[in-house]
């Protein structure tokens, strides 16, 4: 486990770093042709990831993902949630912090990705530059991606549920899919260790607009932690399951 976690690791900032410099030249095409060559990346970084470490993708309730505008409201547990989710939609918009625009090459796809980018320390500001933007994304049928712990939690861990999501909803009208993982228990945060088995990805059945505020908070955080629970006890049940598994 120790070697194919650190072959991975090596290929993986490789992949990344050709990626971003010899694609370079998409900051000046259509957004269209950047966003593929973001599933491209995506897509060869989880077969890797299954080819080097033993680690599969599981996707389930792809059906209840509408071919129209919406948003998506996903637990956050690991760095290959950034990327592991991309090719599972048809032209995502990600809520991210303002700041990562500043890195190089990364930041500046970002932007041409037309991502959501968020300064965090300007709260009403904000959540209105928010609004704004999430809504011309959706208008033009992308799919609006928040992550709304705001940061990758331990998996099986209390939540901590931001606010922003539930204005958010209220604000686009639009059918929202809430979407729960196991990817922290593979992929841990803050650790170089990958483990064998079977990262699932499942798009739980959506919610209408128009839902009192209260009812739609409580289902969404209800619903997805849940459902994540049940993923962590799936893969504790597995013949070889991941120490955080084991923990829980």
């Amino acid at each position: 486990m120790v070697v194919r976690s650190l072959v991975y690791f090596i290929m993986f900032y490789v992949v990344t770093a050709l990626y971003l410099v010899l694609g370079s030249w998409l900051l000046f095409g259509p957004r269209s042709w950047a966003m593929k060559g973001l599933e491209l990346h995506g897509r060869t970084c989880v077969w890797l990831l299954g080819l080097i470490c033993g680690t599969k993708l599981d996707v389930r309730g792809r059906e209840n993902l509408p071919k129209s505008g919406c948003l998506v409201i996903a637990k956050h547990q690991s760095a290959w949630d950034t990327f592991g989710l991309i090719s599972l939609f048809r032209d995502p918009a990600i809520v991210l912090k303002d700041e990562l625009k500043w890195i190089p090459f990364y930041g500046w796809f970002c932007v041409k990705f037309e991502h959501i980018l968020v300064k965090r320390d300007r709260a009403s500001a904000a959540l209105k530059a928010l609004i704004r933007d999430a809504k011309q994304r959706v208008s033009i049928g992308r799919e609006v991606v928040i992550f709304p712990e705001g940061t990758r939690t331990v998996p099986g861990a209390a939540p901590d549920y931001k606010p922003g999501y539930v204005a958010l909803y209220e604000a686009l009208g639009v059918v929202t899919v809430p979407l729960a993982l196991n990817s922290g228990l593979f992929w841990p945060r803050r650790s170089p260790w990958r483990y064998p088995g079977t990262i699932v990805v499942e798009f739980l059945p959506p919610l209408p607009p128009g839902l009192p505020r209260a009812e739609f908070r409580s289902r969404v955080e209800t619903e997805i932690e849940a459902a994540s629970r049940r993923l962590i006890e799936e893969a504790a049940g597995a013949p070889s399951p991941p120490p955080l598994a084991r923990a829980r």
